[in-house]
């Protein structure tokens, strides 16, 4: 069904919408009314249906303008009276279109006063009306201050987080230390579990990236050195940066999107589905059943990722140098051992637990925060990988100060 466009003519009617051709019509369809505005003395009477296909024009239509001019006409003292006992159909729209009416008539100074609208359709009307004057609000330029507003947003949310963390470590500590009084409250299964889960099945995946990162790593070393005649020495580059730094860094970014997401997914749903507090109407206290596994696993796991991981990258940096530069790997080792001290391994297992330790309450903290929400999960989700590899490798930077200041 539907109606024409809005028509000023020079009769009463101030402006009408005359009915058309309705394209799917059936036989014994009801063609709506046209919508119209007629002159009834001194004020306006409407008729017809103010439904959707014949009043959606009507909010741009030049019959408001006219029928302002007659509204100011009259006696501009006493109310002006629309009479709406002509109207048939109403739906929200129509609605609106008589709000708009009704507002434009009140721009002549008259007092405008819509009488006789069958009780039926007098809540809907005034429901949409009492809302038609609601607007979408302005969009604010983006100003000095909001980037005020901005940064210290930004400096508070990162001192919340920061909190968070030390408390959720907090937290770990006092539970393990609860477990050390008291071993009866030690999950070794779910230990087993979460090891499982962060230190083996992480395996594949951790030995296929470094060993393309080693393998670029010895390419581009080469490359660059080859023009000094100094290729052997690609060797000592590859060896001291993947076991100083490449080769925990990277094992600890892959962890934090590989385990630390899946850590704040699984806290996430349980807190979506009330899990956790049903652990606590029961007694069970969540840090101990759901933190400290994991945290303690991935504590675990970590170093032992990093020993596969320096493995891996080695073994692509070897395997590179021998078929780029045609340096034997008898020769790779040998030069590695003259080269390389007990000390640099060392320093990237210590950074190793620490970097695990971070991923865990970052990840368990986020997991937490989740509210009841699809939404809040995934943007907890993001968050957790997102402030984990920040803190791995904020962490990473303070450990390379540190070893250097103590020429370690």
């Amino acid at each position: 069904m539907g109606c024409g466009d809005i028509v000023v003519t020079a009769s009463d009617a101030l402006w009408s919408g005359p009915p058309t051709d309705v394209p799917f019509a059936k036989r014994g369809d009801t063609v709506p009314r046209a919508a119209e505005v007629l002159r009834d003395g001194d004020g306006l009477s409407v008729h017809g249906d103010w439904v959707r296909p014949c009043v959606r024009t009507v909010l741009m239509a030049e019959g408001f303008d006219q029928a302002t001019r007659w509204a100011s006409l009259g006696d501009v003292s006493g109310p002006f009276l629309v009479d709406a006992s002509g109207i048939g159909d109403l739906d929200t729209l129509g609605c609106l279109a008589l709000a708009d009416l009704e507002t434009a008539l009140g721009a002549s100074g008259r007092d405008v006063q819509l009488i006789h609208l069958p009780a039926d359709k007098r809540d809907l009307y005034e429901a949409v009306r009492d809302r038609a004057q609601l607007r979408r609000p302005e969009t604010r330029r983006f100003g000095l201050d909001d980037l005020v507003a901005g940064f210290g947003k930004a400096v508070s949310s990162g001192w919340s987080d920061l909190i968070g963390v030390v408390g959720m470590l907090g937290l770990v500590l006092v539970s393990v230390g609860g477990t050390l009084v008291s071993p009866s409250r030690w999950r070794f299964n779910a230990f087993v579990t979460q090891l499982d889960k962060s230190a083996f099945r992480a395996v594949p995946i951790i030995v296929l990236i470094q060993f393309v990162i080693g393998g670029i790593v010895a390419q581009q070393s080469a490359y660059q050195l080859r023009f000094f005649g100094a290729e052997i020495f690609a060797i000592d580059l590859v060896a001291i940066l993947v076991l100083r730094e490449m080769g925990v860094l990277i094992s600890a970014i892959m962890v934090a999107g590989r385990t630390g997401s899946a850590f704040t997914a699984e806290i996430g749903a349980m807190r979506m589905r009330e899990e956790v507090d049903a652990m606590r109407v029961i007694g069970l206290d969540p840090v101990d059943v759901l933190v400290v596994p994991r945290i303690l696993g991935l504590v675990i796991a970590m170093p032992l990722l990093t020993v596969v991981a320096n493995a891996a990258a080695l073994t692509g940096g070897m395997l590179t140098i021998w078929l780029y530069s045609g340096i034997d790997p008898s020769v790779f080792i040998e030069r590695m051992h003259a080269a390389i001290l007990l000390e640099t391994v060392f320093v990237g297992l210590i950074k190793a637990p620490f970097m695990a330790l971070a991923i865990g309450c970052i990840a368990c903290m986020e997991g937490f925060r989740v509210s009841g929400s699809t939404e809040s999960l995934g943007q907890r989700v993001t968050a957790a990988v997102v402030k984990s590899i920040f803190a791995v490798i904020v962490l990473d930077g303070f450990f390379a100060i540190f070893f250097a200041s103590i020429g370690y």
